[in-house]
């Protein structure tokens, strides 16, 4: 009987080794999965949607920008805070010539938010008056719905 008895234990541990072994490698994929579907939003499509939001204020199309920046949208700017209906107002004064990104940098720590920051060199009149200069600028992006809206903005005209 106690021969018996140290056969099982024996062929116990011959089967745990192995299990531990596979149950580490499934816990692994596993958070090695959830890591990947937590992964911070691509920067490059984010600098995308930007460049389309400035694109269409620029070309003063209403409903292209409407398709980048959230109907709930909110700006601070020197001049005073901004919503939708007054960026939509505000397109119709601009006379945008160009616009340039630079030094576009892009942060999140939730994979449904994405905070950006850079440059934009802008040349152009506002209501008949030159607008033009370098402003240091940063938005907010949030991911409704399946799809990157812009949700806040800001800039500040650079110091020379």
């Amino acid at each position: 009987m106690a021969q018996r008895f140290v056969l099982l234990v024996s062929d116990t541990r011959t089967y745990a080794a192995p299990m531990k072994k596979y149950l580490a490698y499934a816990v692994t994929a596993l958070i090695a999965s959830i890591t990947v579907s937590i992964a911070a939003p691509d920067k490059a499509a984010i600098e995308a949607k930007e460049k389309a939001a400035w694109q269409s204020f620029k070309d003063k199309d209403a409903a292209a920008f409407q398709k980048v920046v959230d109907k709930d949208f909110k700006g601070v700017y020197a001049e005073g805070l901004s919503d939708m209906a007054k960026e939509l107002s505000d397109m119709k004064k601009w006379d945008m010539k160009s616009f340039a990104i630079s030094n576009y940098t892009a942060f999140s720590d939730e994979k449904d938010v994405m905070v950006t920051t850079y440059v934009v060199k802008i040349e152009g009149t506002f209501d008949g008056k030159d607008a033009s200069g370098t402003f240091n600028s940063g938005s907010v992006w949030k991911m409704e719905n399946g799809a990157w809206m812009a949700i806040f903005h800001t800039n500040v005209k650079a110091e020379k």
